[in-house]
């Protein structure tokens, strides 16, 4: 959520950041400016009630203590009527307050001065490409069709079970899920990261906290009865253990990672790109996240974008990251990096891992802060990336090492699936 100072300091530059991203912010702009003069008005006016009272009350004092009973109660009467004008000013005050809540809430973050412009994900700019190319025949089978041939996926189960996008792993599939899991999750606690194992549902102020709410209710997978959201990340109850937290100096950086499943309904989506594991309801993940000082915070952000490198590199997959576009970026983030890894037999880019910086938005939601050197409290800047998403990772691995003899599994995760083929 953006801050009423960073509005007020140049309000014109916040529309214009807001139009990167394809939102007209001009008439909420406006409206916040035009509630907090309103809110500044009715705070003083409260703030002089609270002296007139204090003032009353020592005139009571010193009539009653002089015996003037008459004039003491004439004063309480004139009391009883600041006490009840007050009321109707702190009643104004808190709707004004919650008025300028609910408006900051449905405008995004702003992108930072290194997003590119631009509307569709065609504009996302190429930063940086890396990984061996695989060289495979025209008749390489895709990962849907390999995942029955050799029975480590079987997709008309899940149908069978709950629906499409809940995918089985079998066997030789299911301890190969379980290996990246486990190497993702070793990778980020030799970087520093401190693994947490959080609840895969989530309260409303969480959603809000994080700004999954009100923005992505229709992705989201509603528990109605008790009003609570199944994760669609790691992030979500993560960077939540920090809401209402104000850390000391000497505890930042935080760095956190988490293995969770994760649950998204995916509305709208079909085609051929949801097929096989292009596109789940429900998948597994290792999420980073990390709780900076704002002037670290663009470093953090290069560590996290070079350990997802790395774990694609030890994969052995091809790789490229993307500088997203204003208009291809979350709600919520001031800049997303996106890594995509090359499924040979598709022939296509597939998205496995998005590393963003939401700077102070997330953690003016949370009210995530840290007491400063000179003992002042600061808005934190909050990351977090995919380290990484399992399923196009699987078609990826399956697709680019598959053989005549069988699927290669890649080196670095041979001690974890005791195998290092699948035939």
């Amino acid at each position: 959520m953006l801050t009423i100072q960073q509005i007020k300091e140049n309000p014109d530059r916040v529309v214009e950041k807001l139009a990167i991203k394809g939102f007209d912010g001009r008439e909420a702009i406006d409206k916040v400016l035009e509630l907090d003069n309103k809110r500044r008005e009715l705070q003083l006016n409260n703030d002089n009630q609270a002296a007139e009272l204090n003032k009353k009350a020592a005139e009571i004092g010193a009539l009653m203590k002089a015996g003037k009973r008459e004039e003491a109660e004439a004063a309480k009467a004139t009391v009883a009527g600041i006490k009840e004008s007050q009321r109707v000013i702190a009643d104004q005050l808190a709707d004004t307050e919650r008025a300028i809540r609910d408006l900051l809430l449905t405008v995004p973050n702003l992108p930072c001065d290194m997003v590119p412009a631009g509307r569709t994900a065609e504009d996302n700019v190429v930063e940086k490409t890396g990984g061996p190319m695989p060289d495979l025949p025209a008749d390489a089978l895709p990962h849907w069709d390999l995942a029955r041939k050799y029975n480590l996926i079987d997709f008309d189960l899940g149908v069978k079970i709950t629906g499409a996008g809940f995918p089985v792993y079998i066997g030789k599939g299911a301890r190969l899920q379980r290996a990246l899991i486990q190497f993702f999750l070793d990778r980020a606690g030799a970087a520093g990261y401190l693994e947490i194992q959080p609840p895969y549902v989530v309260n409303e102020a969480s959603g809000y906290g994080t700004g999954q709410l009100p923005d992505k209710e229709g992705q989201m997978y509603h528990c109605q009865l008790d009003n609570l959201y199944l994760i669609p990340t790691a992030e979500v109850p993560v960077t939540n253990l920090y809401r209402d937290v104000i850390l000391n100096d000497s505890q930042l950086p935080i760095k956190n990672c988490a293995y969770s499943a994760c649950f998204r309904r995916e509305a709208g989506s079909y085609g051929k790109d949801v097929r096989g594991l292009n596109r789940l309801h429900q998948f597994d993940k290792v999420e980073i996240v990390r709780i900076e000082k704002p002037e670290n915070s663009y470093a953090a952000l290069e560590e996290m974008k070079d350990h997802v490198q790395s774990l694609l590199d030890e994969l052995g997959l091809p790789w490229h990251i993307l500088r997203l576009c204003g208009g291809d970026m979350s709600f919520t983030s001031a800049i997303t990096f996106d890594f995509e890894v090359f499924s040979a037999a598709q022939k296509r880019w597939l998205e496995v891992s998005s590393v963003s910086n939401f700077e102070t938005y997330q953690a003016n939601r949370l009210k995530c802060r840290y007491r400063g050197e000179d003992k002042k409290t600061r808005l934190c800047h909050t990351l977090n990336g995919s380290a990484l998403a399992l399923p196009r990772i699987m078609a990826a691995l399956l697709e680019n090492n598959q053989t005549p003899e069988g699927i290669v599994v890649p080196e670095c995760l041979r001690r974890y699936t005791g195998f290092d083929i699948i035939d």
